[in-house]
């Protein structure tokens, strides 16, 4: 354990209050929490003008963007005491506030049917209104309510408005599993985001939210005039917490949380970067997923906090009725209009799914523009664990104690027991061919899924484990850390004629061959035989 200082400056200093779960930027300077300054990149919009669409994952901040985005429009310099936006006002004597109109797709309901979605659209627009003290003409639609809402409060107040739509997709995403329902409200949500271009000339500014763009929803084709600017360099980090906000805003908490983990500041830093970095939407800014972060500082422990709610829920449900592996897109090319346009929830490519939903970032190209990874371990470990229990269902627990037993005692036949149980699991007819529509193997496809899978059922157990795997290769050394003890496996594959002793023997051999050992003091290595044929682990070496 290194060395560490109790800060008691820190200590005894009060802190202010996270704002965890709280998406009001007004209720966070009201409340005096702390708020990681992005108004100079908002401001930059204001001055901008015209109309944006920001396209980002689920829990990353947008909302708080956007509430911050109505204080400004709506002239709240009280608010931004501190903040670069202080100065931006008084740079700006003249700036004239405009009425702001928004809406927040989340309060849509959407488990009751399509009548209740319209019911519930009805009521928000109308508390809307009510806030603006805006009258609405009767409408027998969505878009009706809102044409009457837009036009009428131009006219309440003589001059040009804002509209800001917080996560525009969520109605449509929440039936992504029922392709019916899913039309009907991709129609509904055309009918009321059609009324942005029909009342063009009332606009001030328009800000819309959400995981990605729809074409079927019309919003893109109709809304010409709608700029994307999700992968502008100068917005990368309009949303999420970069490292040198996380070291310049949290710095008490970072040493709070350093001494109770008894660790140093540096160390948890760089404990927190490999559980929570990593996300990117331009290849080169990375990012920390804010509700983690915050998620973190109140728990004090390194757990999965973003993978839960409404995220969860999505991904498994896509999981049952999608086959592929967790190394499948590690290092993935694609082009930057595939960024852009990753296809239809219901219909894109597992690999745009993933990408929409936050599973996988960019990281910079080598081959194409881009490439896709998963942008951190919290993300990894959450996906691992929902294929790991796919494939086991009902048996995932008990095999998850059985490794984990195994491990205690250090048993090795107990480890190759759960593995063998797994891979008895696999439906490799169906995995094998949705790995060759998406990557290219040196090797053989049944080796690489024995692999990927053992790696991804580790990884969900929750075990600190590395891989040195790569996509295009098919090739790695497992590598598991658990309780201070490290375990390092090489497979072989045993094919027709082979003998599985010796293919075991050559797994284990390769371990010292290629100083797989060296740098850990006093490993346990095995080798271990997986017969293609029963696909089973006939053999492995020492016992």
């Amino acid at each position: 354990m290194a060395n560490y200082v109790k800060n008691t400056t820190v200590m005894d200093r009060k802190l202010k209050r996270l704002p965890t779960g709280i998406q009001t930027f007004e209720r966070i300077i009201n409340e005096n929490r702390l708020y990681v300054d992005k108004t100079q990149m908002l401001t930059e919009l204001i001055d901008e003008g015209g109309q944006y669409f920001f396209a980002r994952p689920r829990r990353f901040g947008k909302s708080l963007a956007v509430t911050t985005l109505e204080a400004l429009l709506q002239g709240r310099k009280d608010l931004f005491k501190g903040l670069y936006a202080e100065k931006w006002f008084k740079e700006r004597p003249d700036f004239k506030p405009c009425p702001v109109i928004s809406l927040s797709m989340n309060k849509i309901t959407t488990e009751q049917g399509l009548e209740a979605l319209n019911s519930s659209l009805f009521s928000h627009l109308k508390e809307v209104a009510r806030n603006l003290k805006v009258e609405l003409e009767d409408g027998k639609s969505g878009g009706e309510l809102f044409n009457s809402l837009i036009n009428n409060l131009y006219n309440k107040h003589d001059s040009q408005i804002a509209i800001l739509i917080d996560e525009y997709d969520k109605p449509y995403i929440d039936y992504i599993d029922d392709p019916v329902g899913a039309n009907e409200v991709r129609n509904v949500l055309a009918n009321l985001y059609v009324q942005v271009k029909a009342n063009d000339k009332y606009l001030r500014f328009v800000f819309m939210t959400g995981i990605s763009k729809f074409a079927k929803m019309g919003v893109f084709s109709k809304l010409n005039n709608l700029t994307d600017i999700s992968l502008r360099d100068n917005y990368a980090a309009l949303c999420g917490i970069t490292k040198d906000e996380l070291l310049a805003n949290f710095d008490d908490y970072l040493h709070i949380t350093a001494e109770e983990m008894q660790i140093t500041k540096e160390e948890l830093v760089d404990k927190m970067e490999f559980q929570y970095d990593g996300f990117s939407f331009n290849g080169k800014i990375r990012l920390y997923n804010p509700y983690s972060l915050l998620r973190f500082f109140e728990e004090k422990y390194l757990e999965n906090f973003w993978f839960d709610g409404g995220t969860s829920t999505m991904m498994a449900k896509y999981i049952q009725t999608h086959t592929f592996t967790i190394e499948q897109f590690r290092g993935f090319p694609v082009m930057r209009d595939f960024v852009r346009n990753p296809g239809e929830m219901d219909s894109a490519p597992t690999e745009g799914f993933l990408f929409q939903c936050g599973f996988l970032t960019l990281r910079e190209g080598t081959v194409k523009d881009f490439s896709l990874d998963y942008p951190n371990r919290e993300v990894l470990d959450a996906l691992s664990r929902l294929l790991s229990q796919k494939l086991l269902q009902n048996n995932y627990e008990n095999l998850t104690n059985v490794l984990y037993y195994a491990l205690d005692g250090k048993e090795v036949s107990g480890v190759i027991r759960s593995f063998n149980s797994l891979l008895a699991s696999i439906p490799y007819d169906d995995y094998a061919q949705a790995v060759q529509q998406s990557i290219r193997l040196s090797s053989p496809i049944h080796e690489w899924l024995y692999r990927s899978s053992i790696f991804a059922f580790v990884r969900g157990c929750g075990l600190n484990v590395q891989a040195e795997m790569h996509t295009n290769k098919g090739r790695a050394g497992l590598v598991i850390n658990y309780k201070g003890q490290v375990w390092i496996i090489e497979l072989k594959v045993v094919y027709k004629g082979e003998d599985p002793a010796v293919k075991a023997q050559e797994a284990y051999n390769q371990i010292f061959e290629k100083n797989y050992d060296k740098p850990f003091r006093s490993p346990l290595c095995f080798g271990m035989a997986i017969d293609n044929e029963q696909r089973q682990i006939t053999e492995y070496t020492p016992k």
